[in-house]
């Protein structure tokens, strides 16, 4: 067995003007959407990574039919609400968690049993966190005794609208339960305990899908309505356009321009929390795409400083935190976050994992039960593991632009999960990766 290594060369800096890939989470849902819609769905700007690639192919397992990506342009000819078909095996959801809970609630409401699976990390993952109340609207799922996937979901159930309080905020347990929603009789409303990424709802209503919301954290759906196909363009993803942001704050000299970003305000925490650091980040252009708050980013250099990140921004910059460690490795002062022990139960243990990279390259740094402590310094080079977490991988190869010798990030494969062209874009901007195959 190989393993993918980066190589990274030390210094650099990020400028110019470049556009990464489009956002996961819209493309992920768009697939969705645009399957379950009567009639088609056009999506341009589809990030043809492996996760969202993996929610495309289980709707061609159920009969969908789905033209491209070609040129990250997809085309969904929608079967509507009860037209997905039983798929010859089990559905396997690589590693993606969103592809997983997401779906959850969907094929909770169809007509026959499927398996949803996934890699070894994604097989590890707790998705108790959707089954229990799944299992309250009527579904039956079953788990192993851990409460991880394999999932077995059991159809022709007859599910019930519930009201839910959600014990985390959790972007993904919410839409698990939009889409249940969406075959359940009479109302189920979900309400967060802080507000978490919208996304679900912007685009049920794009497709025609009236949605109830009593306040900021409470959304309500009726089953029984349709959806109708529509066009879509995914904006760039911000989770992806963060490990620039980071870059070019803590490079000398850095001076880029970041274009058609994402910016929805459930999402943006990861610009607040710079910018409360002392990042130059400038929101040019904003505009709305299909509902979508998108703008270009202009960030330059800037000397930056620790901080007691606000808990209030925890969620809103949930995936972006391994980068925004890496800014707070390169700032004057400690940082501290809690409330985060969301990052316990990604890919890996981001909280963990990030400390023991950060150690390994200078950097004083202690994981605590729901957050960590960082101790801003000078970054030596090193070899650090990514423990087969993408935006951990990728959170490394930036700090290799403040360190005085090269840094080595094992386990690199998954990167092309969230961002395939990662290697190319960021020598684009200024910063060498070599990449190697390690038996």
């Amino acid at each position: 067995m190989t393993i993918l290594t980066f190589v990274i060369e030390p210094g650099g800096a990020f400028c110019g003007r470049l556009r990464v890939p489009g956002d996961k989470s819209i493309s992920h849902r768009a697939i969705m959407f645009g399957a379950l819609a009567e009639g088609v769905t056009t999506i341009t700007g589809f990030l043809e990574g492996e996760d969202c690639l993996a929610t495309l192919n289980a709707f061609r397992a159920m009969e969908v039919r789905i033209d491209g990506p070609q040129q990250s342009r997809v085309t969904v000819h929608g079967v509507g609400l009860h037209g997905l078909r039983r798929p010859s095996g089990p559905l396997d959801m690589g590693n993606s968690g969103t592809s997983m809970r997401l779906m959850s609630g969907l094929l909770a409401g169809q007509s026959f049993d499927t398996i949803l699976t996934g890699d070894i990390s994604l097989n590890r993952r707790p998705m108790q966190r959707v089954i229990e109340p799944l299992a309250r609207m009527g579904a039956r799922i079953e788990a192993t005794e851990q409460g991880t996937a394999p999932l077995r979901i059991y159809g022709d159930q007859r599910l019930t609208g519930i009201d839910y309080l959600l014990p985390v905020a959790s972007a993904q347990v919410k839409s698990c339960l939009l889409l249940a929603g969406l075959y359940a009789d009479g109302l189920t409303c979900i309400t967060e305990p802080a507000p978490t990424r919208d996304h679900t709802e912007r685009m049920l209503q794009g497709f025609g899908y009236a949605l109830r919301c009593e306040d900021s954290r409470t959304v309500g759906i009726t089953g029984g309505g349709r959806l109708t196909g529509t066009a879509i363009d995914v904006p760039a993803d911000i989770s992806s356009a963060a490990f620039f942001l980071v870059g070019a704050s803590i490079a000398p000299g850095s001076d880029l321009l970041l274009e058609h970003v994402g910016v929805n305000p459930t999402r943006a925490g990861v610009i607040d929390i710079l910018r409360l650091m002392g990042a130059a980040i400038e929101v040019l252009n904003p505009r709305l795409v299909g509902g979508e708050p998108v703008a270009d980013l202009r960030v330059r250099h800037a000397p930056l400083h620790g901080i007691r990140i606000p808990e209030e921004l925890v969620p809103l910059a949930i995936d972006e935190f391994p980068a925004l460690f890496i800014a707070a490795a390169c700032a004057k002062g400690v940082t501290v976050l809690t409330g985060a022990q969301e990052l316990r139960v990604k890919e890996s243990d981001r909280l963990q994992v990030m400390a023991d990279g950060l150690n390994a390259l200078g950097i004083a740094a202690g994981a605590t039960s729901d957050g960590i402590v960082i101790q801003g310094g000078l970054l030596s080079g090193g070899t650090v593991n990514s423990h087969g977490d993408h935006r951990i991988a990728m959170s490394f190869a930036i700090a290799a632009l403040r360190a005085d010798t090269p840094i080595t990030v094992h386990d690199c494969a998954n990167v092309k999960t969230s961002f395939p062209n990662f290697v190319t874009l960021i020598g684009h901007a200024g910063l060498k990766v070599v990449e190697q195959e390690v038996a």
